[in-house]
């Protein structure tokens, strides 16, 4: 279990993202809460753009503890994600003392691998809790770095300590509250997911959605509040490729609301397809565009 001022039930979890402008369903709050009751790693799968890495942001923000983010790719290794020597430094600090013949060729050898000379990356500075209390580790999209690396993050999750040769083993004084995404490119191995509290982030349901709006975009029209929530709704039955997210639903609220929409027009439809789908325009895929007609034209008739 983590120290400090967490949530004390689910209720309070929610409430606590909720004050983030982050509105989580149940069994998201229930996955948090246990993650930080438990000191368990929270391991977070779904489609891009439904707020994974942004619930750690915003647990980081409530909480007022530091995040820290390891973004995972191929061929991520311990020298990017935990520690490596800044061997230029070394090799300045080899030149000093070939110039100063008094230091001693062992003390000089000790201190070129002491921590003067350590670059710690993200994992190896959430194992070290500063004044501010232990940080939020946000490792993201797991599912983008070799099964190698996965299994060497799962033994450093098991104890939440690293070995340093040259210096000894370094262990957490405190464990970092520790918050994994993937977008399931790839599955992640079952012993990591044992390792974990597991919860899969779906689109959220229409009242979660308009929730989300109004506390994202609380400037915008309740009409139009509706009728995005609809017209996004309606992408997302059709199971479009590149899916429609939340974030880029948000995105088109604020877009509306600057330019002073108060309903839903039919001719910022396209390009407002365009924004959520990521693709240039709506017209890029004939299906999405047919699908997609009469409700749009409903929509500019002022609502379904």
């Amino acid at each position: 279990m983590f120290t400090g001022a967490i949530p004390d039930s689910v209720e309070s979890t929610r409430a606590l993202l909720k004050r983030g402008k982050y509105v989580p369903d149940s069994g998201l709050a229930t996955a948090l809460f246990l993650s930080l009751q438990l000191g368990r790693p929270l391991l977070l799968e779904g489609r891009s753009g439904v707020g994974k890495s942004e619930l750690a942001m915003v647990l980081a923000q409530q909480l007022d503890h530091p995040l820290l983010r390891l973004q995972c790719h191929e061929g991520l290794d311990a020298s990017a994600a935990v520690y490596e020597w800044n061997y230029a430094a070394q090799m300045i600090e080899i030149r000093l003392a070939e110039h100063n013949r008094e230091r001693d060729k062992d003390q000089v050898a000790d201190d070129l691998f002491s921590e003067r000379f350590l670059v710690k990356r993200p994992i190896l500075q959430a194992l070290e809790s500063g004044t501010a209390g232990a940080p939020v580790l946000l490792i993201d999209e797991i599912d983008r770095a070799d099964e190698g690396f996965e299994a060497y993050l799962l033994e450093i999750l098991s104890d939440f300590q690293v070995s340093v040769p040259e210096l000894g083993s370094i262990q957490a004084s405190e464990r970092p509250m520790v918050v994994l995404t993937s977008n399931r490119t790839r599955e992640i191995h079952d012993a990591l997911k044992r390792r974990c509290i597991f919860h899969w982030i779906d689109y959220p349901d229409a009242a979660r959605e308009a929730e989300i709006l109004e506390l994202r975009a609380p400037g915008m029209a309740r009409q139009l509040t509706e009728s995005l929530d609809s017209l996004v709704d309606e992408l997302r039955q059709l199971e479009f490729r590149g899916g429609a997210d939340t974030q880029a639903a948000v995105a088109w609220a604020a877009t509306l609301i600057e330019l002073d929409r108060q309903e839903l027009d039919p001719k910022d439809t396209s390009s407002g397809i365009a924004q959520i789908l990521k693709m240039q325009q709506a017209g890029d895929d004939t299906a999405v565009t047919s699908a997609l007609q009469s409700t749009v034209s409903e929509l500019g008739e002022g609502g379904p």
